[in-house]
């Protein structure tokens, strides 16, 4: 499997809710240079602590690819794609 580095920042369109521990948002569709991406299900999901700072990380996939986000103060960053 090819991964590639993206690191661009992304539009979220769609979100999805579980409740586990509270209500959490979870990407559903992005858009990525005016191309639209939909998840097949809630992904694997990480939370990341570096000092005081969080973030969270997505991995979700189209069913072919697997797409990780990252999420950190407001902005969606797509990270890379695996596929």
């Amino acid at each position: 499997m090819n991964t590639l580095s993206v690191n661009k920042e992304v539009e979220v369109n769609a979100f999805s809710f579980v409740n586990r521990h509270g209500l959490q948002g979870v990407p559903r569709t992005i858009t990525v240079e005016n191309k639209q991406y939909s998840f097949v299900d809630n992904g694997i999901r990480y939370l990341i602590q570096k000092g005081q700072e969080l973030s969270r990380l997505f991995d979700m996939t189209d069913g072919q690819r697997t797409f990780r986000l990252r999420h950190e103060n407001d902005h969606w960053l797509l990270v890379s794609i695996k596929g």
